[in-house]
């Protein structure tokens, strides 16, 4: 079973501000592990730093024993691409494509998919697991927020991530809503990925199997 490693991190901006402090944290295949904190306290840092989308200033961050942490851009860009999955509160779905080929986006710089309708197959699976098949043809704009945000889910399980990341991803979402998105990562993190989830919604306590608290950089 891989894990996510991070050890003694400190993240340190240009501008001087220290949004991690001596952090160490292990995400395992199989889990859904919930960091919450104030704002300000540098969960999103954390999530960012795990999924290899920002360095730390000082630490080691390592992905199936593997320490990453000297890996050029174009290396970090491959196990992102390989092993990553990303869930963000804002969708970041591209308005001008369908809801289809928005999730077949991630699948074209992956080898692994030898041609369009391969892609077309495997957006079109997920989309069924997702339950928005139905929708395969409509753009962001046409459809509602839950449905976008499943969109997101099944564009960041495109290339079959080891771990799914996701930074407040119930945060532009009604109640209903939401419950569904934090039954589908739970349901995630059963079926072996490492799921990490960013939140500020006591709700998502009920799904964790590991609540973290983050303060002024710091796990507490």
């Amino acid at each position: 079973m891989d894990q996510i490693e991070l050890k003694h991190i400190t993240k340190i901006y240009t501008n001087g501000v220290r949004a991690l402090h001596e952090v160490t944290f292990t995400l395992s295949q199989g889990e859904l592990a919930v960091v919450m904190g104030s704002s300000g306290s540098g969960k999103s840092t954390l999530l960012q730093v795990a999924g290899l989308l920002d360095k730390a200033t000082t630490g080691e961050v390592r992905i199936g024993g593997e320490d990453v942490s000297g890996f050029s851009q174009v290396r970090l860009a491959d196990v992102r691409m390989r092993r990553l999955g990303f869930i963000f509160q804002a969708f970041h779905l591209n308005p001008h494509l369908t809801l289809c080929e928005n999730i077949m986006v991630p699948m074209l710089i992956n080898d692994h998919f030898r041609n369009r309708k391969e892609m077309w197959n495997r957006a079109m699976d997920l989309m069924e697991q997702q339950g928005i098949a139905h929708r395969k043809d409509h753009y962001p704009g046409q459809v509602s927020g839950g449905e976008q945000q499943r969109t997101a889910i099944a564009r960041a399980l495109a290339n079959d991530p080891d771990f799914i990341l996701a930074d407040e991803p119930t945060g532009s979402l009604d109640s209903k809503n939401e419950q569904r998105i934090f039954e589908e990562l739970k349901k995630l993190g059963t079926e072996g990925r490492g799921v990490l989830v960013v939140c500020h919604n006591e709700a998502v306590r009920d799904f964790a199997d590991r609540l973290l608290i983050m303060k002024d950089g710091r796990l507490v």
